[in-house]
């Protein structure tokens, strides 16, 4: 029996006049097209899911700071989720994800990865000027026609929940300088596919619009405090507002958001002495602190001097309150997460620098600007506004998305690497 290959070629060789050649040579891509997804597409998928399972737990097997391990057992139950959750889908080489939910193929990495949660920063304007996010001589800000409207916001979104992604982060600049936050947040909620929406955000003007923000569909909250001290908070911030933001934090307990975060970046020097009072923060109170290594983006003096190590803080930590209990983590969650002893709520460490966890990552970017940046330390992006303005239709933007994603690397460079490199400053990004 011929094969498909043998068959074109006598097709292509055939001495027929033009039209039915051109016929036999359609007939025989048609063939063509129908053996490579019977029998390669879904080869591809399974070799992508595997590689994913693989990547996760190499990922994921690196946390050994503390021995021995106390949660191995919660390590081990990720990773055989992440094998077991990896199926395949044979249309196109797309894969599914733990809930059964199908990924297209353009939000599949060549790594394997399926890329589920989309952040899009909404403005590059900011009611605070922290240090590490905007350089001390300020940023050039993009000009408003140039940003994305919010009927473009709820396009982009659409077209990435529509190939798979279901938790949205609306961030900035500052997010609720946007007036229009509450129907940014409706409009993504309302999404077919779209299970989570949550919002970064610094809470100085957060307190007066929590309620509008629940009832328009927002179910996570993550606030950035750095500090609780007043005075401080001033320092670092370049202005006033410290009240409002713990205010804002109380309330949005409160109202019964899923989750309420506080994130905090540690810096040698400025706020590493309240390790302590952040932890204490969690005692009475259902809030997760987040404590981030510092990371360098252009313009906010990064060095090694100034970053605190996940070791160090959590030995610190353990010093004052005891062992930390691992919890039993998703594959693609971004922090390190642990219980107190005693304490009601939880702790958890981003660990960018000293231990990356770049085999799970399922996150995408979308800048103010309508730029796509598939890693937060990656100089490459594609503009998505470009395209939607030049007329390319969904699909065509969804392919446009899939070649970006396609060239991401298996993991960012390390930490001085990074700070040697150009980047955005981080306001420009997007928290």
């Amino acid at each position: 029996m011929a094969t498909v290959g043998e068959g074109c070629a006598r097709e292509a060789s055939g001495v027929v006049d033009a039209p039915n050649a051109t016929r036999a040579m359609r007939g025989a891509r048609r063939e063509v097209e129908r053996w490579m997804r019977k029998n390669v597409f879904h080869r591809v998928a399974t070799s992508r899911a595997n590689a994913r399972a693989r990547a996760v737990e190499t990922a994921r097997d690196r946390d050994g700071d503390s021995p021995p391990r106390a949660f191995d057992d919660g390590d081990a139950r990720r990773r055989r989720r992440s094998e077991t959750n990896a199926s395949t889908s044979a249309w196109d080489g797309g894969i599914k994800n733990s809930r059964g939910r199908f990924v297209a193929p353009e939000l599949v990495d060549a790594h394997g990865r399926a890329h589920t949660y989309l952040r899009i920063s909404l403005t590059e304007r900011c009611n605070l000027r922290c240090g590490y996010c905007m350089p001390e001589e300020g940023v050039e800000l993009t000009p408003n026609d140039e940003l994305l409207t919010t009927d473009e916001v709820e396009r982009v979104i659409k077209i990435f929940a529509r190939a798979g992604v279901e938790k949205v982060r609306l961030t900035g600049g500052e997010p609720t300088v946007r007036r229009d936050l509450e129907e940014v947040v409706r409009r993504a909620r309302e999404t077919p596919g779209v299970r989570d929406v949550s919002v970064t955000t610094n809470g100085v003007a957060l307190e007066r619009r929590l309620e509008g923000l629940k009832a328009s569909g927002l179910t996570r909250l993550n606030v950035s405090l750095d500090t609780l001290v007043p005075a401080k908070f001033e320092f670092m911030t370049r202005r006033r507002g410290h009240e409002r933001v713990l205010r804002s934090v109380a309330r949005a307990v409160e109202l019964g958001f899923q989750s309420v975060k506080v994130n905090c970046v540690v810096t040698r020097h400025q706020n590493d002495d309240e390790l302590i009072d952040f932890v204490n923060m969690t005692k009475d109170s259902p809030i997760n602190v987040r404590f981030i290594e510092y990371m360098p983006f252009d313009g906010n003096k990064w060095s090694t001097e100034k970053m605190v190590s996940y070791a160090e803080m959590r030995s610190r930590i353990e010093d004052a309150f005891g062992p930390l209990a691992r919890l039993d983590d998703p594959i693609e969650e971004v922090a390190k997460n642990f219980s107190v002893p005693g304490h009601v709520g939880t702790v958890s460490f981003v660990t960018s620098m000293t231990d990356a966890f770049c085999g799970g990552c399922n996150r995408l970017r979308v800048m103010a600007d309508g730029n796509l940046k598939v890693c937060l330390f990656g100089a490459a992006e594609t503009s998505l506004r470009d395209a939607m303005r030049s007329g390319a239709d969904d699909d065509a933007i969804l392919r446009l998305i899939g070649a970006a994603v396609s060239k991401k690397k298996a993991s960012h460079a390390g930490m001085h690497e990074i700070a040697a490199s150009d980047n955005r400053a981080m306001i420009k990004i997007g928290g």
